[in-house]
């Protein structure tokens, strides 16, 4: 029962409008810091996955080992140099996560607007605690790292259900090969696909983006985006990529490669061939590369 009201009250905040203000105002602000290139290594494009939970781990490791510390006479100075160092290595994990914190829906930023404020509040204890160590108040400051950590826990729970029960930051094309069959799949007529559009098709209730170039080269991806699972159907076609029209990230058509984020994974990619005036697609074998 107890887990329940937990659910209940999670589902509240997600549905809850009262903060959608500074949450527009917020994600403008974010999106518009001049970070270039920055922007997709804070996302983790390059690692295949958000940074953001990798980077929380060096932090909220060294704040739980200084509690641990902090139960034995004796090892406050440890505590407390595992305090500052997760202290210093706050900054730039929350950094990365608000980069990704920008580019989701507001039922995710909802909750992950909570989950910032608890983490906030836990580098202000932790602060408060390496102040308090620094001036010989051993027992504050111990005292403000438990807040602090107590914090930081209801923080990672919030991250917990913003990862796993929203799917922020996963993979929203992973189940495609467990669901397309084997072989090839016919979609239509070649003249169903004007050259240099989009066209959304279905292989096994599966939507596919189908774009024929103008020479005649035809490109079949996934259509729904890996990020947060736009329709890149409806999204612009420039240089060999599709651009998804929900939160811009680009994929190369030849292969689902993703050339810029916010997605960190490609999108599954499918052979093309032309039988009888009609397109047929198959599942490729994924690995893709630069």
């Amino acid at each position: 029962m107890g887990q329940n009201r937990v659910l209940r009250l999670l589902d509240r905040l997600e549905q809850e409008p009262r903060a959608d203000a500074v949450i527009d105002a917020a994600g403008r602000g974010v999106r518009a810091l001049p970070l270039r290139g920055g922007r997709d290594l804070l996302h983790g494009r390059w690692l295949g996955h958000p940074l953001h939970p990798l980077m929380v781990q060096v932090p909220m490791g060294t704040w739980l080992s200084a509690a641990v510390l902090d139960l034995f006479p004796g090892r406050s100075r440890e505590a407390g140099l595992l305090v500052g160092v997760g202290l210093a290595t706050a900054a730039p994990a929350a950094l990365a996560g608000t980069v990704d914190w920008a580019e989701l829906h507001r039922r995710q930023q909802r909750t992950g607007l909570v989950h910032a404020l608890a983490n906030a509040t836990a580098v202000g204890l932790y602060a408060a605690s390496l102040a308090c160590r620094l001036k010989g108040r051993t027992g504050a400051g111990r005292a403000l790292g438990f807040l602090g950590l107590t914090a930081a826990g209801a923080g990672g729970m919030l991250g917990g259900h913003l990862a796993y029960r929203q799917a922020s930051g996963a993979n929203h094309a992973e189940e495609i090969p467990y669901v397309v069959t084997e072989g090839w799949h016919r979609i239509g007529a070649v003249a169903e696909f004007p050259a240099g559009r989009p066209v959304r098709r279905s292989v096994d209730d599966v939507p596919v983006l189908v774009v024929r170039e103008s020479g005649g080269t035809l490109h079949a991806l996934a259509d729904r985006c890996s990020h947060l699972a736009g329709p890149l159907s409806e999204g612009t076609v420039a240089d060999g990529c599709v651009r998804c029209p929900w939160h811009g990230s680009v994929f190369r058509l030849s292969d689902g490669w993703n050339v810029r984020g916010p997605a960190t994974a490609p999108q599954p990619a499918f052979d093309t061939r032309i039988v009888d005036g009609h397109v047929e697609v198959r599942l490729r074998d994924q690995d893709p590369g630069e």
